[in-house]
């Protein structure tokens, strides 16, 4: 979680993280110590599988969302999506590829992938190289 901490603190109003792997990979466990960084008790945080959005109330706010459940992209346009992306607070996305074309242009990329019981590989890239960020290390 000291790696989600980190990258928390970096973040800014406006940013979202596409969060990707597969079930059980860690993505709400990032969300935990990331949110952390922001002044959200992490205990507060959970999949918001069955409502598609939980709103976080901290230093700024986070949305985090979870899309195992949309059937199709389509169903984004009832939530008003690009008021929480490109808003005031940091957006976090689980299970992005069902954004379609609805996927933000500037995000960061954060990927999971087991590597035993106990251990996962986490990848974060910028593949859309946010231009208003000077480079910063985590």
């Amino acid at each position: 979680m000291l790696c989600a901490e980190r990258l928390g603190e970096q973040l800014r109003p406006g940013d979202v993280l596409l969060l990707q792997g597969d079930l059980g990979a860690g993505k709400t466990t990032f969300v935990r110590g990331l949110v952390q960084a922001l002044k959200v008790n992490p205990r507060k945080v959970n999949s918001p599988t069955f409502v598609l959005m939980n709103y976080y109330k901290g230093k700024m706010p986070v949305y985090h969302f979870d899309l195992y459940r949309l059937e199709n992209a389509k169903e984004l346009e009832t939530l008003d999506f690009d008021e929480y992306f490109y808003g005031q607070g940091i957006s976090l996305i689980e299970w992005p590829e069902r954004l379609g074309e609805y996927k933000p242009k500037q995000y960061y990329l954060v990927e999971f992938q087991h590597k035993g019981d106990d251990q996962r590989h986490i990848c974060i890239s910028y593949p859309s190289k946010p231009q208003r960020r000077s480079s910063r290390s985590l």
